[in-house]
């Protein structure tokens, strides 16, 4: 079983900025549609999967998952967009990761569910579309081309979310299994 070391730690900070940039780019791809904007989960399940189950791999002790919540939060400290709505959904996906490999003994399942429960890591800041669509109306409008705002709160009705939810999730656990394979990684 992979403890924290100084060797797993540098590995841990590649896979930080990687799950940052990961985040960065499925953010990004929201601004390009609104559509991608509310498939956000999906996206985020392709992207960050991968990354998350290689770190989980890589350490099988606690910290992980705190480690790339973390890299998330300096995302929002760069871009100055720190807020309650981004941060605790943040920390609440790390601590149910943290929890759900604890419980699991850190073995591949659980890795797995943990995973796919990280690329919710950004969901207060795509989920106040549903929670907050005043504000995310207003944002739009402030920060987004003529007419995005309006297409944004079009594309987003409710059975949206739990349908971009599940998808998520199974793309989730989809891509986990296939970099397993892809990298041959293994649980002992």
């Amino acid at each position: 079983m992979s403890k924290w070391d100084s060797k797993n730690l540098v590995r841990e900070l590649l896979y930080m900025v990687a799950y940052a940039v990961g985040t960065v780019i499925v953010c990004v791809l929201g601004s390009v549609h609104p559509i991608m904007f509310v498939c956000y989960q999906v996206t985020a399940g392709i992207l960050l999967s991968g990354v998350a189950i290689k770190a989980f791999n890589q350490v099988r002790a606690p910290g992980v998952a705190a480690c790339l919540a973390l890299a998330i939060v300096i995302v929002f400290i760069l871009i100055q967009d720190v807020s309650v709505w981004h941060v605790t959904p943040l920390v609440v996906m790390a601590i149910l990761a943290e929890v759900v490999r604890a419980i699991r003994g850190y073995d591949k399942a659980g890795d797995i569910v943990a995973a796919a429960i990280m690329t919710f890591s950004t969901f207060g800041f795509y989920g106040q579309i549903w929670f907050n669509r005043a504000f995310t109306y207003e944002s739009a409008v402030a920060e987004m081309p003529a007419g995005y705002a309006d297409a944004l709160m079009t594309a987003s009705p409710a059975w949206a979310l739990p349908i971009a939810i599940v998808v998520g999730v199974c793309l989730s656990v989809l891509v986990s299994n296939l970099t397993i394979r892809l990298f041959k990684l293994e649980w002992k």
